[in-house]
Protein backbone atom coordinates (compact mmCIF):
# COMPACT_ATOMS: atom_id res chain seq x y z
CA UNK A 1 0.00 0.00 0.00
CA UNK A 2 1.03 3.23 -0.77
CA UNK A 3 1.81 6.10 1.43
CA UNK A 4 -0.97 8.12 -0.48
CA UNK A 5 -3.14 5.26 0.08
CA UNK A 6 -2.16 4.53 3.93
CA UNK A 7 -2.62 8.21 4.44
CA UNK A 8 -6.27 8.45 2.87
CA UNK A 9 -7.22 5.00 4.72
CA UNK A 10 -6.26 6.95 8.08
CA UNK A 11 -8.45 9.98 7.31
CA UNK A 12 -11.25 7.99 5.88
CA UNK A 13 -10.90 6.20 9.69
CA UNK A 14 -10.56 9.30 11.82
CA UNK A 15 -14.04 10.22 10.17
CA UNK A 16 -15.81 7.22 10.96
CA UNK A 17 -14.28 7.71 14.86
CA UNK A 18 -15.85 11.54 14.84
CA UNK A 19 -19.05 9.17 13.18
CA UNK A 20 -19.21 7.04 15.92
CA UNK A 21 -18.23 9.90 18.40
CA UNK A 22 -21.77 11.69 17.83
CA UNK A 23 -24.10 8.42 18.02
CA UNK A 24 -26.32 7.99 20.62
CA UNK A 25 -24.42 6.25 23.69
CA UNK A 26 -24.86 3.50 25.69
CA UNK A 27 -22.44 4.77 28.03
CA UNK A 28 -22.67 7.81 30.70
CA UNK A 29 -19.71 9.71 31.64
CA UNK A 30 -18.82 10.21 34.54
CA UNK A 31 -16.75 13.51 34.77
CA UNK A 32 -15.13 13.87 38.61
CA UNK A 33 -14.19 10.42 39.28
CA UNK A 34 -10.89 11.57 41.63
CA UNK A 35 -7.40 12.16 40.03
CA UNK A 36 -6.75 11.91 36.63
CA UNK A 37 -3.08 11.91 35.73
CA UNK A 38 -3.39 10.35 32.44
CA UNK A 39 -6.36 12.36 31.40
CA UNK A 40 -8.94 9.61 30.23
CA UNK A 41 -12.72 10.35 30.07
CA UNK A 42 -14.50 7.30 32.30
CA UNK A 43 -17.57 5.87 30.75
CA UNK A 44 -19.34 3.41 32.00
CA UNK A 45 -22.61 1.02 31.40
CA UNK A 46 -25.23 0.01 33.79
CA UNK A 47 -27.93 -2.57 33.24
CA UNK A 48 -31.43 -1.51 34.15
CA UNK A 49 -31.74 -4.60 36.50
CA UNK A 50 -28.25 -4.70 39.23
CA UNK A 51 -27.80 -7.03 41.82
CA UNK A 52 -26.60 -6.48 44.44
CA UNK A 53 -22.56 -6.77 44.87
CA UNK A 54 -22.35 -6.99 40.88
CA UNK A 55 -19.35 -7.53 39.26
CA UNK A 56 -17.22 -5.13 37.41
CA UNK A 57 -15.75 -5.71 34.25
CA UNK A 58 -13.37 -3.09 32.67
CA UNK A 59 -13.19 -2.96 28.99
CA UNK A 60 -10.15 -1.13 27.24
CA UNK A 61 -10.65 -0.06 23.30
CA UNK A 62 -7.61 -0.77 20.90
CA UNK A 63 -6.33 2.18 18.70
CA UNK A 64 -8.29 3.69 16.59
CA UNK A 65 -11.42 3.03 18.11
CA UNK A 66 -14.14 4.59 20.54
CA UNK A 67 -14.74 3.07 23.82
CA UNK A 68 -18.60 2.83 23.66
CA UNK A 69 -17.56 0.90 19.95
CA UNK A 70 -15.42 -1.63 21.30
CA UNK A 71 -17.62 -2.49 24.41
CA UNK A 72 -20.94 -2.72 22.17
CA UNK A 73 -19.00 -4.29 18.69
CA UNK A 74 -17.33 -7.38 21.39
CA UNK A 75 -20.75 -7.91 22.99
CA UNK A 76 -19.48 -6.78 26.66
CA UNK A 77 -22.90 -4.34 26.74
CA UNK A 78 -25.10 -6.86 25.49
CA UNK A 79 -23.61 -9.95 28.40
CA UNK A 80 -23.88 -7.06 30.71
CA UNK A 81 -27.57 -6.18 30.38
CA UNK A 82 -28.08 -10.13 30.20
CA UNK A 83 -26.16 -11.77 33.06
CA UNK A 84 -26.20 -8.16 35.36
CA UNK A 85 -22.75 -6.55 35.69
CA UNK A 86 -21.06 -3.31 35.54
CA UNK A 87 -18.92 -2.17 32.35
CA UNK A 88 -16.50 0.60 32.98
CA UNK A 89 -14.86 1.74 29.73
CA UNK A 90 -12.18 4.08 30.25
CA UNK A 91 -11.59 6.85 26.74
CA UNK A 92 -8.23 7.47 25.56
CA UNK A 93 -8.16 11.17 24.12
CA UNK A 94 -6.80 12.53 21.31
CA UNK A 95 -4.87 14.85 23.29
CA UNK A 96 -3.01 11.80 24.54
CA UNK A 97 -2.89 9.88 21.56
CA UNK A 98 -4.13 11.27 18.36
CA UNK A 99 -4.59 7.38 16.94
CA UNK A 100 -6.60 6.80 20.54
CA UNK A 101 -4.09 4.22 21.73
CA UNK A 102 -3.94 3.69 25.22
CA UNK A 103 0.02 4.61 25.76
CA UNK A 104 1.21 1.33 26.75
CA UNK A 105 4.69 1.93 25.94
CA UNK A 106 4.84 5.38 27.80
CA UNK A 107 6.70 4.42 31.39
CA UNK A 108 4.78 7.33 33.18
CA UNK A 109 1.66 5.75 31.76
CA UNK A 110 2.49 2.17 32.87
CA UNK A 111 3.89 2.42 36.83
CA UNK A 112 1.22 2.32 39.59
CA UNK A 113 -0.20 5.75 40.97
CA UNK A 114 1.22 6.96 37.39
CA UNK A 115 -0.12 8.28 34.31
CA UNK A 116 -2.89 6.39 32.35
CA UNK A 117 -2.93 3.84 34.68
CA UNK A 118 -3.86 5.39 37.92
CA UNK A 119 -6.14 7.29 36.17
CA UNK A 120 -8.26 4.06 35.45
CA UNK A 121 -7.78 2.39 38.51
CA UNK A 122 -9.37 5.79 40.08
CA UNK A 123 -12.47 5.00 37.53
CA UNK A 124 -12.50 1.30 39.65
CA UNK A 125 -12.53 2.50 42.74
CA UNK A 126 -15.25 4.97 41.96
CA UNK A 127 -16.90 2.86 40.20
CA UNK A 128 -17.29 0.18 42.78
CA UNK A 129 -17.88 3.27 45.52
CA UNK A 130 -20.80 4.44 43.67
CA UNK A 131 -22.86 1.38 42.57
CA UNK A 132 -22.00 -1.21 45.58
CA UNK A 133 -19.87 -3.66 43.55
CA UNK A 134 -18.21 -6.56 44.58
CA UNK A 135 -14.42 -6.04 45.26
CA UNK A 136 -13.62 -9.39 45.01
CA UNK A 137 -15.04 -9.91 41.25
CA UNK A 138 -13.67 -7.27 39.34
CA UNK A 139 -12.03 -7.93 35.92
CA UNK A 140 -10.05 -6.42 33.13
CA UNK A 141 -9.85 -7.16 28.75
CA UNK A 142 -8.59 -5.36 26.63
CA UNK A 143 -7.63 -5.64 22.46
CA UNK A 144 -4.67 -4.97 20.69
CA UNK A 145 -3.37 -1.04 22.73
CA UNK A 146 -5.97 -1.93 24.94
CA UNK A 147 -4.68 -5.87 25.61
CA UNK A 148 -1.62 -4.47 26.46
CA UNK A 149 -3.12 -1.99 29.04
CA UNK A 150 -5.40 -4.41 30.59
CA UNK A 151 -1.57 -6.18 31.15
CA UNK A 152 -0.48 -3.02 33.14
CA UNK A 153 -3.31 -3.16 34.81
CA UNK A 154 -2.93 -6.92 36.08
CA UNK A 155 0.67 -6.08 36.71
CA UNK A 156 0.78 -2.97 38.55
CA UNK A 157 -2.56 -3.24 40.64
CA UNK A 158 -2.63 -7.05 41.01
CA UNK A 159 -4.80 -7.27 43.92
CA UNK A 160 -7.97 -5.27 42.40
CA UNK A 161 -8.50 -8.02 39.71
CA UNK A 162 -9.84 -11.56 39.76
CA UNK A 163 -8.61 -12.10 36.66
CA UNK A 164 -8.06 -10.72 32.95
CA UNK A 165 -8.13 -11.25 29.76
CA UNK A 166 -5.39 -9.94 26.84
CA UNK A 167 -6.42 -10.22 23.23
CA UNK A 168 -3.26 -9.27 21.13
CA UNK A 169 -1.84 -7.73 23.81
CA UNK A 170 2.01 -7.27 24.84
CA UNK A 171 3.72 -8.40 27.76
CA UNK A 172 4.81 -5.79 30.51
CA UNK A 173 7.61 -4.17 30.63
CA UNK A 174 8.57 -5.21 27.29
CA UNK A 175 9.24 -1.06 26.09
CA UNK A 176 9.57 2.38 27.87
CA UNK A 177 9.98 4.20 24.03
CA UNK A 178 8.78 3.85 20.67
CA UNK A 179 11.89 1.89 19.32
CA UNK A 180 11.23 -0.91 21.86
CA UNK A 181 7.73 -0.89 21.57
CA UNK A 182 8.37 -1.69 17.61
CA UNK A 183 10.29 -4.87 18.81
CA UNK A 184 8.00 -6.23 21.08
CA UNK A 185 5.07 -5.84 18.66
CA UNK A 186 7.11 -7.93 16.28
CA UNK A 187 8.51 -10.45 18.81
CA UNK A 188 12.07 -9.07 18.95
CA UNK A 189 11.72 -9.01 22.99
CA UNK A 190 13.69 -12.31 24.06
CA UNK A 191 13.92 -13.01 27.53
CA UNK A 192 13.66 -15.70 30.11
CA UNK A 193 10.43 -16.78 31.88
CA UNK A 194 12.08 -15.25 35.29
CA UNK A 195 12.97 -11.85 33.32
CA UNK A 196 9.79 -11.78 32.50
CA UNK A 197 7.83 -12.54 36.06
CA UNK A 198 10.00 -9.85 37.76
CA UNK A 199 9.14 -7.09 35.64
CA UNK A 200 5.62 -8.10 36.70
CA UNK A 201 6.65 -8.49 40.41
CA UNK A 202 8.47 -5.30 40.27
CA UNK A 203 5.55 -3.22 39.69
CA UNK A 204 4.02 -3.17 42.96
CA UNK A 205 4.72 -4.81 46.65
CA UNK A 206 1.73 -7.49 46.05
CA UNK A 207 2.48 -10.76 47.90
CA UNK A 208 -0.88 -12.30 47.98
CA UNK A 209 -2.88 -14.08 44.68
CA UNK A 210 -2.44 -13.40 41.62
CA UNK A 211 -5.06 -12.74 39.10
CA UNK A 212 -6.11 -15.63 36.48
CA UNK A 213 -4.85 -14.53 32.99
CA UNK A 214 -6.53 -15.54 29.50
CA UNK A 215 -4.35 -14.71 26.40
CA UNK A 216 -5.89 -15.04 23.07
CA UNK A 217 -4.18 -14.60 19.95
CA UNK A 218 -4.82 -15.12 16.18
CA UNK A 219 -2.12 -16.96 14.18
CA UNK A 220 -2.61 -14.54 10.97
CA UNK A 221 -2.50 -11.15 12.93
CA UNK A 222 0.72 -9.23 11.41
CA UNK A 223 0.35 -6.29 13.91
CA UNK A 224 1.06 -8.36 16.94
CA UNK A 225 3.41 -11.12 16.03
CA UNK A 226 2.17 -14.57 16.89
CA UNK A 227 5.10 -15.44 19.21
CA UNK A 228 4.53 -12.15 21.06
CA UNK A 229 1.44 -14.68 22.88
CA UNK A 230 4.55 -16.70 24.24
CA UNK A 231 6.30 -14.24 26.02
CA UNK A 232 2.65 -13.27 27.93
CA UNK A 233 2.30 -17.34 28.53
CA UNK A 234 6.27 -17.08 30.00
CA UNK A 235 5.41 -13.67 31.82
CA UNK A 236 2.31 -15.45 33.84
CA UNK A 237 3.33 -18.67 34.45
CA UNK A 238 6.37 -17.59 36.22
CA UNK A 239 4.50 -15.08 37.96
CA UNK A 240 2.28 -17.86 39.54
CA UNK A 241 5.15 -20.24 39.58
CA UNK A 242 4.33 -22.52 36.89
CA UNK A 243 5.75 -25.21 34.15
CA UNK A 244 5.69 -24.80 31.35
CA UNK A 245 5.70 -28.54 30.58
CA UNK A 246 2.46 -28.62 32.41
CA UNK A 247 -0.09 -27.35 30.16
CA UNK A 248 -3.42 -29.43 28.87
CA UNK A 249 -3.84 -28.48 25.28
CA UNK A 250 -7.26 -29.08 23.80
CA UNK A 251 -7.95 -29.24 19.85
CA UNK A 252 -11.32 -27.87 19.68
CA UNK A 253 -11.22 -28.08 15.95
CA UNK A 254 -11.51 -25.33 12.99
CA UNK A 255 -8.02 -24.68 13.96
CA UNK A 256 -8.34 -23.70 17.53
CA UNK A 257 -6.29 -24.71 20.00
CA UNK A 258 -6.16 -24.02 24.35
CA UNK A 259 -3.92 -24.20 26.56
CA UNK A 260 -4.31 -24.03 30.33
CA UNK A 261 -2.35 -24.30 33.02
CA UNK A 262 -3.81 -25.28 36.58
CA UNK A 263 -3.43 -23.34 39.86
CA UNK A 264 -3.39 -25.42 42.97
CA UNK A 265 -7.18 -24.88 43.16
CA UNK A 266 -7.40 -27.03 39.75
CA UNK A 267 -8.35 -23.79 38.19
CA UNK A 268 -6.98 -22.23 34.69
CA UNK A 269 -4.20 -19.76 36.33
CA UNK A 270 -3.26 -19.31 32.57
CA UNK A 271 -4.43 -19.96 29.46
CA UNK A 272 -3.67 -19.38 25.94
CA UNK A 273 -6.46 -19.10 23.19
CA UNK A 274 -5.33 -19.59 19.46
CA UNK A 275 -6.90 -19.36 16.50
CA UNK A 276 -5.75 -20.39 13.16
CA UNK A 277 -6.37 -17.89 10.30
CA UNK A 278 -7.36 -14.93 12.43
CA UNK A 279 -5.99 -11.80 11.93
CA UNK A 280 -5.57 -8.98 14.29
CA UNK A 281 -8.23 -8.32 15.99
CA UNK A 282 -11.45 -10.08 18.70
CA UNK A 283 -13.03 -13.37 17.88
CA UNK A 284 -16.48 -12.60 17.63
CA UNK A 285 -19.47 -15.37 16.86
CA UNK A 286 -23.04 -13.64 16.73
CA UNK A 287 -24.72 -16.84 16.23
CA UNK A 288 -22.53 -18.86 19.11
CA UNK A 289 -25.34 -20.12 21.69
CA UNK A 290 -24.87 -19.19 25.68
CA UNK A 291 -25.84 -22.21 27.89
CA UNK A 292 -29.55 -20.89 27.63
CA UNK A 293 -29.63 -21.22 24.30
CA UNK A 294 -29.27 -17.59 23.95
CA UNK A 295 -27.19 -16.11 20.86
CA UNK A 296 -24.06 -15.56 21.69
CA UNK A 297 -22.37 -11.53 21.34
CA UNK A 298 -20.70 -9.12 19.22
CA UNK A 299 -20.82 -7.44 15.85
CA UNK A 300 -18.31 -7.99 13.10
CA UNK A 301 -16.50 -4.76 12.23
CA UNK A 302 -12.96 -3.67 12.30
CA UNK A 303 -10.50 -5.28 14.58
CA UNK A 304 -14.40 -7.58 15.58
CA UNK A 305 -13.30 -10.68 13.69
CA UNK A 306 -16.10 -13.27 12.91
CA UNK A 307 -15.18 -16.40 13.27
CA UNK A 308 -17.36 -18.43 14.97
CA UNK A 309 -15.73 -17.55 18.64
CA UNK A 310 -17.72 -15.78 20.97
CA UNK A 311 -14.40 -14.64 23.02
CA UNK A 312 -16.51 -12.13 25.51
CA UNK A 313 -19.29 -14.70 26.40
CA UNK A 314 -16.60 -17.34 26.78
CA UNK A 315 -14.41 -14.88 28.78
CA UNK A 316 -17.65 -13.69 30.93
CA UNK A 317 -18.68 -17.46 31.54
CA UNK A 318 -14.76 -18.07 32.15
CA UNK A 319 -15.29 -15.56 35.25
CA UNK A 320 -18.30 -16.85 36.44
CA UNK A 321 -20.57 -14.23 35.47
CA UNK A 322 -22.55 -15.84 33.00
CA UNK A 323 -24.52 -19.02 33.79
CA UNK A 324 -24.16 -22.45 31.42
CA UNK A 325 -22.40 -22.31 27.91
CA UNK A 326 -18.71 -22.77 27.08
CA UNK A 327 -17.39 -22.55 30.54
CA UNK A 328 -13.36 -21.85 29.83
CA UNK A 329 -12.72 -25.62 32.13
CA UNK A 330 -15.95 -27.11 30.13
CA UNK A 331 -14.45 -26.30 26.81
CA UNK A 332 -12.46 -29.84 26.23
CA UNK A 333 -16.07 -31.24 25.58
CA UNK A 334 -16.75 -28.97 22.81
CA UNK A 335 -17.18 -31.12 19.24
CA UNK A 336 -16.53 -34.57 19.12
CA UNK A 337 -13.48 -34.49 18.11
CA UNK A 338 -11.75 -32.62 20.82
CA UNK A 339 -9.12 -34.07 22.23
CA UNK A 340 -7.02 -33.43 25.23
CA UNK A 341 -2.96 -33.61 25.73
CA UNK A 342 -0.05 -32.29 27.62
CA UNK A 343 2.37 -29.47 25.79
CA UNK A 344 5.37 -28.64 26.52
CA UNK A 345 -24.45 9.39 26.24
CA UNK A 346 -25.25 11.73 29.71
CA UNK A 347 -22.65 13.20 31.99
CA UNK A 348 -23.05 12.81 35.74
CA UNK A 349 -20.25 14.62 38.15
CA UNK A 350 -19.42 13.70 41.48
CA UNK A 351 -17.22 13.97 44.33
CA UNK A 352 -13.78 12.25 44.15
CA UNK A 353 -13.20 9.12 45.95
CA UNK A 354 -10.46 7.78 48.15
CA UNK A 355 -8.81 5.14 46.73
CA UNK A 356 -8.11 5.42 43.92
CA UNK A 357 -4.82 -0.78 16.74
CA UNK A 358 -3.72 -0.23 13.71
CA UNK A 359 -6.45 1.41 11.43
CA UNK A 360 -7.70 -1.64 9.65
CA UNK A 361 -10.22 -2.78 6.40
CA UNK A 362 -13.27 -3.62 6.90
CA UNK A 363 -11.64 -7.51 6.85
CA UNK A 364 -9.85 -6.80 9.93
CA UNK A 365 -6.52 -6.49 8.27
CA UNK A 366 -3.74 -3.54 9.42
CA UNK A 367 -3.25 -0.13 7.66
CA UNK A 368 -0.01 1.23 6.99
CA UNK A 369 1.73 -1.14 9.03
CA UNK A 370 2.88 -1.45 12.87
CA UNK A 371 3.52 1.88 13.01
CA UNK A 372 0.02 3.21 12.40
CA UNK A 373 -1.33 0.19 14.27
CA UNK A 374 -0.40 1.47 17.84
CA UNK A 375 -0.17 5.43 17.64
CA UNK A 376 3.16 5.71 17.52
CA UNK A 377 4.60 8.42 15.89
CA UNK A 378 6.56 8.41 12.98
CA UNK A 379 9.99 10.96 12.60
CA UNK A 380 12.36 9.03 14.44
CA UNK A 381 13.78 7.20 10.84
CA UNK A 382 15.17 9.79 9.33
CA UNK A 383 14.04 11.25 6.07
CA UNK A 384 11.05 8.61 5.53
CA UNK A 385 9.90 9.04 8.90
CA UNK A 386 9.54 12.99 8.11
CA UNK A 387 7.52 12.20 4.84
CA UNK A 388 5.21 9.99 7.02
CA UNK A 389 4.64 12.41 10.04
CA UNK A 390 4.19 15.72 7.78
CA UNK A 391 1.73 13.29 5.51
CA UNK A 392 -0.07 12.24 8.55
CA UNK A 393 -0.03 16.09 9.76
CA UNK A 394 -1.86 16.95 7.03
CA UNK A 395 -4.63 14.67 7.01
CA UNK A 396 -4.84 16.00 10.70
CA UNK A 397 -3.51 12.37 12.49
CA UNK A 398 -0.78 14.13 14.01
CA UNK A 399 -0.63 17.15 16.01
Amino acid sequence: MSLGDTVAELALRRRRLAEQELRPSHLHEVTDFGPNPGALRMLIHTPDLLPARAALVVVLHGCAQTAEAYAEGAGWLTLADRYGFVVLAPQQTRSNNPNLCFNWFQSGDVARDAGEAASIHEMIGCAVADHGLDIRRVFVTGLSAGGAMANVMLAAYPETFAAGAIIAGIPYGSASNMQEAFGAMGNATRRTPEAWGDAVRAASAHAGRWPRVSIWQGDSDTTVRPGVADELVSQWLDVHGLDDAGGEEVDLGDGRRRIAWRGADGQAAVELNRIAGMAHGTPVGAAVLDGDGVDGCGTPGPYLLEVGISSSLEIAQAWGLASGGLASDALAAKGSGARAAKTTGSKTTRGAVADKPAPSNDEGAPVGGIWAGWGLEAGSGGEVGKVITDALRSAGLLK
